[in-house]
């Protein structure tokens, strides 16, 4: 491919390598073992709680006792290279543990959020069919539920304090069982993670088990994880990841973010790291670099992350637009920025502009755009660090190329809005068990991304909307992200969703869900507004003022739970 088909390589830094097809690791175990050995005792996961109790694990030792855990899980449990792991765990020191475990003994993960209900988990469950799970204790009793289409053999238990010294391990223990009253009765038969580690320690050192072996037998293109995406059609589906899909894009990623120096980085993950992003790049990435990693079990309240800023040097940290525009309205953070912050990585969902400029306003540093899905391991795209560009999402990452497209397939001229589709040795394998699915999503070698985006002449992509999200209006095209961005400059309001819905005059009519700052704010008051910014048939013909959005875990708002409420509202009239 020429230089003329790819014009951002020539946003690429100096040190920028064009082209990364092949890992400097073969697998992820091998990834966490030469980090380990390069990075010795430094600290590499901190927890941090709310109330600033923490714990620390050090690069050795997460080696050491997911090496245990490994051996636990290949010849105590009795699993097998390829057999599924399910992982329900929040951010926590138990997780990279279990997972650097699970993918060491050359089994696949399977990232299950903590949160969800019992009928959820027997979903995935079903289609994952694990033959083991590591579950946090708080959310066991949903386990009998979740289970009974498909019974687990090996039930794994841990504690959001995992691995905190004994006292304050204690003191949350306490407030959990008397206090909260979070933590159930586990009736079903279990061990606990540290007896896991340590039958697996003593076995390996009883029978001289080297677990190198385990990853000998793993090719690069084997599945690392199932990571579960409503994807394109809105359809539960796992994206099956190889280890090289997963090393690859963690090479990619940081090979565009400058600035960064091995072993000297803090970062903060806030997001949790089932998600893909944090996975990719903020346990795997980070953990590479040599950086000490500061993990928050639960960033809700947004106070939660005040001690975490307080103690620890933060350099760079993750988000979703509703964390930077939630920090930067809270007190705490606007009287005390976090003063060694080099920069701000934002994904998941379009970065407003205005919460853009509030966040540099507020830390003196930018917020770096990207853009990714879970089938593409995620990362496809970011802005480089001094070539930043306003709405954008940024220049696509080494090896890979993107591309709008139309209904056909075909590239649409240069600055008109298409189907964003991506090529590069990041794209998943496919949807487990869903051939079809898969054929639906990847054409040709294309990922096509159910995104519409457009790109410049040099290269740098800016997304309009989801595909599926676009309003048609009187036979207008009308993209939320615009109206969204529009509303989210106003200073009375804290956040806003737009939706379209059905309507006998114009097919769909602009809906937008307001949460205010300003509770004098009117419904004439917001189109008064927008009618000074956007034409006439993209101003909301309704208004609905909210307390609060319906979000993800990972705080994206979710526009599809506010389409279903109208339609259920229809429905009932």
């Amino acid at each position: 491919m020429t230089a003329e088909d790819r014009p951002w390589t020539a946003f690429y830094g100096p040190s920028v390598r064009k082209e990364i097809t092949t890992p400097h690791y073969r697998t992820i175990g091998d990834l966490v073992s030469a980090a380990a050995h390069l990075h010795g005792r430094k600290p590499a996961f901190t927890t941090c709680l709310p109330n600033g109790m923490n714990g620390t694990l050090t690069f050795e030792q997460v080696d050491e006792m997911s090496d245990a855990l490994a051996v636990y899980l290949r010849e105590i449990a009795g699993l097998a290279k390829g057999d599924r792991v399910a992982l329900q765990v929040p951010n926590g020191l138990s997780f990279p543990v279990a997972a650097f475990a699970v993918l060491k003994a050359g089994c696949i993960l399977v990232n299950v959020n903590p949160l969800y209900t019992a009928e959820e988990m027997e979903k995935q469950f079903a289609d994952a069919e694990p033959n083991a799970l590591i579950i946090v204790d708080m959310f066991a009793d949903k386990l009998p539920g979740a289970i009974k289409g498909h019974p687990i053999p090996n039930i794994i238990v841990t504690q959001v304090a995992e691995f905190l010294p004994a006292m304050p391990r204690g003191i949350v223990r306490l407030v959990q069982k008397y206090w909260d009253k979070t933590l159930p009765p586990i009736d079903l038969p279990h061990i606990r993670l540290p007896d896991a580690i340590a039958a697996g320690r003593t076995k390996r050192t009883s029978q001289s088990i080297e677990v190198e072996e385990y990853s000998t037998e793993i090719d690069p293109s084997d599945i690392a994880c199932l990571q579960y995406t409503g994807g394109t059609t809105g359809v539960s589906k796992g994206a099956m990841l190889s280890h090289e899909n997963l090393i690859v894009n963690m090479e990619q990623t940081m090979e565009l973010i400058s600035g960064v120096e091995k072993g000297k980085e803090v970062a903060l993950t806030a997001l949790p790291m089932y998600h893909i992003f944090a996975f990719t790049v903020n346990l795997l990435g980070f953990y590479w670099l040599g950086a000490r990693n500061i993990l928050i079990p639960n960033p809700r309240p947004l106070s939660n992350l005040k001690r975490a800023f307080e103690n620890y040097k933060i350099t760079w940290l993750s988000g979703v637009n509703t964390l930077f525009n939630g920090l930067t309205n809270e007190i705490w953070f606007q009287d005390s920025p976090p003063k060694h912050l080099k920069f701000a990585s934002a994904g998941g969902m379009a970065l407003q502009s205005s919460v853009a400029e509030r966040w540099e306003e507020v830390t003196g540093k930018p917020v770096l755009e990207g853009y990714g899905l879970t089938e593409s391991s995620p990362v496809l795209t970011f802005n480089p660090l001094g070539k930043t560009r306003p709405n954008s999402i940024g220049i696509p990452v080494p090896s890979t190329v993107v591309r709008c497209v139309d209904e056909n397939g075909n590239p649409v001229p240069l600055g008109e809005p298409g189907e964003l589709a991506a090529m590069g040795p990041q794209i998943m394998k496919g949807y487990w068990k869903k051939p079809e699915e898969t054929a639906k999503t990847l054409q040709d070698g294309w990922l096509l991304t159910g995104d519409i985006a457009t790109m410049d002449k040099d290269g740098y992509f800016r997304i309009v909307d989801r595909k599926k999200d676009m309003i048609l209006v009187s036979g207008f095209n009308v993209y939320p992200n615009e109206i969204e961005d529009c509303l989210a400059a106003h200073p009375g309001i804290s956040e806003a969703a737009v939706i379209g819905v059905p309507d006998g005059a114009s097919g769909e009519a602009i809906k937008a869900f307001i949460v205010p700052h300003d509770t004098a704010l009117t419904q004439d008051d917001i189109r008064a507004y927008c009618k000074e910014h956007l034409t006439n048939y993209k101003v909301p013909k309704t208004v609905e003022f909210r307390d609060d959005l319906p979000k993800s875990n990972v705080g994206k708002i979710l526009r599809k739970d506010l389409r279903a409420e109208e339609t259920e509202i229809k429905g009932a009239a």
